[in-house]
């Protein structure tokens, strides 16, 4: 079978042409963004990218469209698959129906952490020799890559409450039918297609909904708005981690680099690893719960999370230059932005961290999380802002209240210019995005080998 795949270089989307291509399909694909890495990835699996959306890329006529939920009416492709009725579906639709339909599917799901978590989740079911299959919006450095079948039942995934598509306005989550949930959190995000918290509270539920009552769903207790959902309505067990959970976890390191694993008060086993930040910690426990649903022992649990290596532009350590770290992560939401800092903080005691965020999500865009940015950035000694002139609010305005201690600068060139010669040896850089912000690491990392530092 031909699929094209419309939006293929998107995370996820490029992960359902990897799997549709490992069952042995030809696949093609398009997009307006055709660059590394995943177009390298892609073309490496055997599959052809073209650039834009034209419709002559659906000529001949596959026998299947996937669309990508960035796609929309009006591009070129989208009007000739309407007009000539050729057959289409969505990407979460796709892999419901060719992958998920026989599978014991693990779900993670939340406004922060569902990529480190699940691939927390698949390396600890692989390193207990399950061979799960995954899809994660991410890449573990475990694996190397974003997604593959497995040659289990188990199939891990990166459940996602953006909509499906521009013909189906649910969240992706809904077509997954998890028999395993992680609900690890929930927040206002999003907002270019959610006007509030309750209408995502109301896609959650939805998800609780398909989890079967010989199921699991592992969640906080001490999460409001989860709690929130949960009381809609709820048919399956329930365990819970962290404040008022079953599981529970005891710090040895001030930092969560070390830690002792409690299920209903008593000692499990410790965790040391290379990770920090309480946020991981709570990950952790969330992931022993969940693989033990599918078989795994506490102890083979804890001993796979020791070993776990971390997804890339998660607290990714790009490099170092000069004596100065350069990290790279992807928080674009308050919330993660902060965690993120307490973590790094609790790492390197007084050392300084420089900040550096591009505020560049849509729901960053439009200004919703204004009133908590700046106080997300309290453990930052220096902050460097990316403010283009099409961010569509006054980003100098809004880091006042930070005095001297926040720039605002509306060119990566100015920013790497700036914290070259600011920083010195001990210093630590943190780069904040959900994009390759205009490939900045790197920048900053020659600019440091350079001596344009102090």
């Amino acid at each position: 079978m031909h699929l094209h795949i419309l939006g293929i270089c998107g995370t996820f989307m490029g992960g359902i042409a990897l799997l549709a291509r490992a069952l042995g399909h030809r696949v093609t694909g398009s997009d307006a963004n055709v660059y590394p890495p995943m177009s390298t990835q892609l073309e490496a699996a055997g599959i052809q990218l073209m650039e834009g959306y034209d419709a002559s890329h659906l000529e001949p006529a596959p026998d299947v469209v996937v669309v990508g939920n960035a796609m929309r009416r009006g591009m070129p492709a989208i009007e000739l698959m309407l007009d000539r009725g050729l057959p289409y579906c969505s990407g979460p639709e796709w892999l419901k129906d060719n992958l998920l339909r026989d599978r014991w599917v693990l779900a993670v799901a939340g406004t922060h952490g569902k990529t480190t978590t699940a691939s927390m989740l698949a390396w600890v079911l692989e390193a207990a020799g399950l061979r799960p299959g995954f899809l994660i919006g991410g890449v573990p450095r475990d694996f190397g890559l974003s997604a593959r079948l497995g040659s289990s039942p188990f199939f891990v995934v990166e459940a996602d409450e953006y909509d499906t598509a521009f013909f189906d306005k649910r969240s992706k989550f809904v077509h997954y039918g998890p028999r395993t949930l992680i609900l690890n959190n929930l927040e206002f995000d999003h907002a270019d297609i959610f006007d509030d918290l309750g209408q995502i509270q109301r896609q959650f539920h939805h998800l609780v909904r398909t989890v079967p009552g010989s199921g699991l769903i592992v969640h906080p207790p001490s999460d409001r708005a989860l709690e929130q959902v949960l009381a809609m309505g709820c048919w399956t067990p329930r365990e819970g981690f962290g404040q008022g959970g079953d599981w529970s976890a005891e710090l040895v390191a001030a930092d969560g680099s070390w830690f002792q694993v409690l299920l209903g008060g008593e000692p499990q086993g410790e965790v040391r690893w290379d990770h920090t930040g309480l946020h991981n910690v709570s990950n952790s426990l969330a992931v022993l719960a969940a693989a033990r649903h599918a078989g795994v022992p506490v102890a083979a649990g804890i001993e796979g999370l020791c070993r776990f290596q971390g997804v890339k532009r998660r607290m990714e350590l790009r490099g170092e230059a000069g004596g100065v770290r350069v990290f790279d992560d992807f928080a674009h939401h308050p919330t993660a932005i902060a965690t993120t800092l307490q973590g790094l903080r609790r790492q390197v005691g007084d050392a300084r961290i420089l900040a550096v965020l591009e505020p560049r999500s849509n729901t960053m865009r439009l200004g919703v999380h204004n009133a908590e940015l700046p106080a997300s950035l309290a453990d930052a000694d220096r902050i460097f802002v990316h403010a283009p002139e099409d961010l569509g609010w006054d980003a100098r305005a809004l880091f006042a209240t930070l005095d001297s201690r926040a720039l605002v600068l509306d060119s990566v060139a100015a920013i790497v210019e700036r914290v070259a010669a600011e920083s010195s040896a001990g210093d630590q850089v943190l780069v904040m995005s959900n994009g390759d912000f205009g490939g900045i690491h790197q920048r900053l990392l020659d600019a440091l080998e350079a001596g344009d530092g102090r």
